[in-house]
């Protein structure tokens, strides 16, 4: 699909008919028959739990988001410098408005030619590539529908390539998944292309918590949401209000969990996945895993995976980082 301007805004959709209806059933059945129930953090993203989303980043709790920025703002021009990036491609991209301070830097270095977004929602990259269009007038705009676990599609040229990770992003990937992660795309990168990432740190528990648990309960409501995609989407009966919102600490994977508890036995039917999910009173369904790192733990997997960590920059409480690295030869 292009749009009216091609040779300005290019739309490749990658994905097949019928994707996400296929995707939702076998991780319903997958996940809901596991032993702890699981569900993949991908399906709180309907255009409600977007919407809830937004406003979680603009909360008071919810520092992520501003540190990045923080840093964004400080080191974009240095970004540019580095990397002399032709080629900006965005992994998880939505719709690019954390990404203007690297277009803009890239932009004013007089690098910049294409940027290359890559997400599982069309719509978002439609209305980024409007608004770019715009904005960068000289700008080639690539956009891809597609899931880069699965089918990482990057731009060749023109070279050199910066490929973006931004959000804390990979810490919703466990460790196997990581791994295969960095190796992929190690594999999809040459000399002269860069990885720019960003990783929430490990910090204190409570601080981390208050992030995803806020006062206002807008972290509950975009928890419990994805109990209105599965009632949407598989013809599901679920009750999402019998559902506490819960997170977790996990010292020993370093990782912050966001969990379901159902505040009673219940029995769920999902008819559109020939299913149904029994719940004890207290029992659990994770709906999110959320690394947090360490700079030593990151930098051996990112050598594990074939990268050599040349920047690391975090904002000025030392909350979260971002990190600059290349292909190792």
């Amino acid at each position: 699909m292009t749009s009216p301007e091609p040779s300005r805004f290019t739309l490749d959709h990658r994905l097949p008919a019928g994707h996400f209806d296929r995707e939702l059933r076998a991780d319903a059945r997958a996940g809901l028959t596991a032993t702890p129930k699981v569900l993949p953090p991908k399906w709180f993203y309907d255009e409600r739990g977007s919407a809830l989303f937004d406003e979680i980043t603009r909360l008071p709790e919810y520092y992520l988001t501003r540190a990045e920025r923080e840093i964004l703002h400080a080191r974009a021009a240095g970004i540019a410098r580095l990397t002399g990036a032709r080629s900006l491609a965005e992994l998880g991209s939505g719709t690019s408005e954390k990404t203007r301070v690297l277009l803009d830097a890239l932009t004013a270095a007089g690098t910049l030619e294409r940027y290359a977004p890559v997400d599982v929602s069309p719509a978002p990259l439609r209305e980024a590539g409007a608004a770019l269009r715009t904005a960068y007038p000289a700008l080639r705009i690539t956009a891809t529908v597609a899931d880069f676990e699965h089918d990482l599609t990057l731009p060749r040229d023109p070279a050199p390539v910066l490929v973006a990770f931004l959000g804390s992003t990979l810490g919703n990937l466990d460790t196997p998944r990581r791994a295969a992660f960095f190796t992929a795309l190690r594999a999809a990168l040459r000399p002269g292309d860069s990885l720019l990432l960003g990783a929430d740190l490990v910090k204190d528990p409570q601080t981390l918590i208050r992030a995803y648990d806020d006062s206002r309960g807008i972290t509950a409501e975009f928890n419990r949401n994805v109990l209105h995609v599965l009632n949407e989407g598989l013809d599901a009966d679920f009750q999402p209000d019998t559902f506490q919102h819960r997170a977790v600490w996990n010292p020993e994977e370093e990782r912050m969990e966001m969990r379901l508890r159902s505040r009673t036995a219940q029995s769920v039917k999902l008819p559109a996945a020939g299913l149904t999910a029994d719940f004890a009173e207290g029992e659990e369904l994770l709906t999110e895993i959320s690394v947090k790192f360490r700079r030593d733990r990151l930098t051996a997997e990112l050598a594990d995976g074939g990268f050599t960590l040349t920047e690391w920059w975090t904002d000025t409480a030392a909350r979260y980082a971002l990190l600059l690295a290349t292909p190792t030869p």
